[in-house]
């Protein structure tokens, strides 16, 4: 049996999430790269040598900044799938998920720009972005299955 889905006007705001991740990444990127210039990291190294980073703390900052960008794009396309799917029957939930997620990665980076990795906690709301998102799929996916 098809599924039908109509997209109305809600639907947009979830493609306006999804889209306001680009920025959220070349923000990120932008301070990664920025910091990798001020500590003089040589490319393609992508994190500064552990000591490297115990003598030089500017290394190991940016190893912090590095690494707020990198655990961001490793959840990234969890993330995208979930927002898709959740947003097919749940646009506005989604939408008040995806938003949770941007803004606690954004709070997670900064967090971790501190040089103190477990200020990153600051932005563990974003964690309840995904798991509103996992729900809301998981039922989307349980309703087309049952049709």
């Amino acid at each position: 049996m098809a599924f039908t889905v109509t997209l109305g006007p809600e639907h947009g705001y979830v493609l306006g999430v999804a889209a306001s991740t680009v920025i959220l990444l070349q923000y990120l990127g932008f301070k990664a790269g920025s910091m990798r210039k001020k500590a003089g990291v040589p490319y393609p190294s992508l994190y500064a040598d552990r000591a490297e980073a115990e003598a030089q703390p500017i290394k190991k900052l940016y190893n912090c900044y590095q690494r707020a960008h990198q655990n961001t794009l490793e959840n990234y396309p969890s993330f995208l799938l979930l927002l898709g799917t959740a947003g097919i029957s749940y646009p506005l939930f989604a939408t008040a998920c995806g938003a949770t997620w941007v803004i606690g990665r954004l709070l997670y980076a900064h967090g971790y720009y501190s040089g103190r990795p477990e200020r990153r906690l600051q932005g563990s709301i974003h964690i309840l972005g995904l798991l509103g998102l996992f729900g809301a799929s998981v039922k989307t996916i349980w309703d087309i299955v049952a049709v």
